[in-house]
């Protein structure tokens, strides 16, 4: 099982995962020397501090912040944590919709919050698109939908 696959299944709670397209990266950047190479960039799934400081690095935001400004809009991100679909796509048809990058961590199944978080663990993906929006979205890990 790759560790993608166990970070969906809730089994790497202290990790998080960090997606940055190629239209961010440069063609010599380390990170795809360390990280998985997908059709559109670079994906890493690392532990919590260090994915939170390469996330900064990356990007030049903390990745709480970032998360806390993604938070108000509800959208789709893919469970490959590569791709999604923009929710300000509609609104700004001119715009390009690209995922630039996505910061994702899983929170512990905690049945006093209820809700999905009674149902297991929940994990929370943020990204970032090409149009400068942002959204989050949710779901019990291990869930496929």
């Amino acid at each position: 099982m790759s560790a993608l696959d166990e970070f969906l299944a809730g089994d790497r709670l202290d990790d998080v995962v960090f997606f940055v397209s190629d239209a961010s990266l440069d063609d010599d950047s380390r990170l795809r020397n360390v990280g998985t190479v997908t059709d559109d960039g670079v994906r890493l799934v690392l532990d919590g501090e260090t994915g939170r400081s390469a996330f900064q690095a990356g990007t030049g935001m903390g990745a709480m912040a970032f998360a806390k400004e993604a938070m108000g809009t509800d959208g789709r991100v893919d469970r490959s944590l590569d791709d999604g679909d923009c929710p300000f796509a509609a609104e700004r048809p001119d715009d390009e919709h690209g995922v630039r990058f996505v910061f994702a961590f899983a929170e512990a199944e905690n049945e006093d919050v209820g809700g999905r978080y009674a149902e297991g663990d929940v994990v929370h993906a943020y990204a970032h698109c090409d149009c400068g929006g942002s959204y989050t979205h949710k779901w019990v890990a291990g869930d496929r939908a």
